[in-house]
C-alpha cells in the first residue's frame, strides 16, 4: 500500500507542476490577446494550432498517442482563446446534435454556445455580429451536400468559412421499450433515418411509422416522452434525455462522416496546405462550366469538390460550389479568378482555410 501512496504522491506533484506551467502559458496567452486586440487580428488561428499539434505529436518516446495529444490540447487551445477574448458560438441545435458535438470539439467547454433552430438563423446571428463563430454541417459522405448551408453561403455577404471539422457520425437506436415489438413510432431526422436503412430492415422495423424530426436530438427528446417509440440519435442526445440505448453504431456506412464548417468574419492569413471555396455562376450557354474548369486546369489548380445548386431567383439557372487546393491570395488562384471574371463568370469567394481537420 505504501508503494501505491508513493505513486499517487508523485502524480500529485506532477499535477501541481502541470497546473503551474498551464498558468504560466496562460500569462503569455493574455499578452498575445492584448496584442491581437490592439492590431485587430483574429483570436482564432487554426493554422497556428495545427502547427503546435504537429510539433507535439512528432515528439518520440511518450505513452500519449496522437489522438490523446490532440484531445488534451484542443481543450487547452479553447481555454486559451477564451482568456484572450470570451467566445460565443452559434450552432444548428438543439443541444445534443452532432453539430453541437462538432462545435464543442473545437471551442471546448468554456465557450458560450447558442443553439439555433435553422442554419439560416446561424448565418443571421453571424451577419448581425451577435456571435463571433458559427458551426453548420455542409456535407455527409452518405447523404451528400446540405442544401440550406449552400444557399446561405450564397446569400450572406459578410460570413466566411474559416475552418472545417470532420466528425465520425455514429447513430444509436434508443427506446424506453425493451421489446422491439412494442415500438409503434420511430423518430429521427430524415438523414439519420436514411443512413440506417439496413439496420431497420434487418430488425423488421422499416414498416413502423416514421416521424421526421428537426434533428436527432429532438428525436431523442420525443422518444423520452413516448414509451412506445424509439429514436435514431447520437449517444450524447440519448444521455441528455435519459433514453436507454438498445443498439449502438447502427449506420449502414461505418465510415459515415459529416463535414462541418466554422464560420466567422475574418480572413485567414496565407499559409501552406490551405483550401479555398468559391461560388461560381457561369454563362447560361453550352460549355459555360467547361470554360471555367479549363481556366483552373491551365493554372494547375486541383479541384477537390464541385457541387451544383439551383439559383432560386432565376429559372433553371445553376451556381457551382467549388473547393480547390490553395489560398485566395496565391498567384495562380488570383490569375484564375481574374480570367474567369474577364469571361463574364461571377465569382464569390467563400473562404480560405486549412485543408482537412486538425
Amino acid at each position: 500500500m505504501q508503494e501505491l501512496n508513493d505513486l499517487r504522491k508523485n502524480i500529485d506533484e506532477i499535477d501541481d507542476l502541470i497546473l503551474e506551467k498551464l498558468n504560466e502559458r496562460m500569462k503569455f496567452v493574455k499578452k498575445i490577446g492584448e496584442l491581437k486586440k490592439s492590431s485587430g487580428a483574429s483570436i482564432y488561428r487554426p493554422e497556428r494550432e495545427k502547427a503546435i499539434l504537429n510539433r507535439l505529436q512528432s515528439v518520440k518516446g511518450g505513452l500519449l498517442n496522437k489522438a490523446a495529444i490532440e484531445a488534451i490540447y484542443l481543450e487547452i487551445f479553447a481555454v486559451s482563446r477564451n482568456l484572450e477574448m470570451p467566445q460565443k458560438v452559434a450552432y444548428l441545435g438543439p443541444e445534443g446534435t452532432y453539430t453541437h458535438q462538432a462545435a464543442e470539439s473545437r471551442f471546448g467547454a468554456m465557450s458560450e454556445y447558442l443553439p439555433l433552430a435553422t442554419i439560416n438563423s446561424v448565418f443571421t446571428k453571424l451577419s448581425q455580429k451577435e456571435v463571433k463563430y458559427g458551426v453548420v454541417p455542409i456535407e455527409n459522405n452518405t447523404e451528400g451536400a446540405v442544401g440550406a448551408t449552400l444557399d446561405c453561403l450564397a446569400s450572406f455577404e459578410n460570413v466566411k468559412i474559416v475552418a472545417e471539422i470532420y466528425l465520425d457520425i455514429h447513430h444509436s437506436f434508443v427506446s424506453q421499450s425493451e421489446n422491439l415489438k412494442d415500438i409503434k413510432t420511430i423518430y429521427s431526422h430524415p438523414q439519420g433515418y436514411n443512413q440506417c436503412r439496413n439496420f431497420l430492415e434487418s430488425h423488421l422495423l422499416s414498416n413502423i411509422n416514421f416521424v421526421p424530426s428537426k434533428s436527432t436530438a429532438e428525436a431523442a427528446f420525443l422518444a423520452s416522452k413516448d414509451p412506445n417509440s424509439a429514436a435514431i440519435c447520437s449517444k450524447i442526445a440519448a444521455k441528455i434525455y435519459n433514453v436507454p440505448i438498445l443498439f449502438e453504431t447502427i449506420e449502414d456506412n461505418l465510415a459515415n462522416r459529416t463535414r462541418f464548417l466554422i464560420l466567422s468574419d475574418f480572413k485567414n492569413a496565407k499559409n501552406s496546405h490551405f483550401k479555398t471555396s468559391i461560388l461560381a455562376k457561369t454563362a447560361h450557354k453550352p460549355g459555360g462550366l467547361a470554360d471555367l474548369l479549363r481556366i483552373f486546369k491551365d493554372e494547375n489548380i486541383n479541384l477537390t469538390k464541385l457541387e451544383s445548386r439551383p439559383v432560386k431567383q432565376r429559372k433553371f439557372d445553376f451556381m457551382f460550389f467549388i473547393d480547390f487546393d490553395g489560398h485566395i491570395d496565391d498567384e495562380s488562384v488570383q490569375n484564375a479568378i481574374n480570367l474567369a471574371t474577364d469571361q463574364g463568370i461571377e465569382i464569390k469567394w467563400l473562404g480560405s482555410y486549412l485543408d482537412g481537420d486538425l
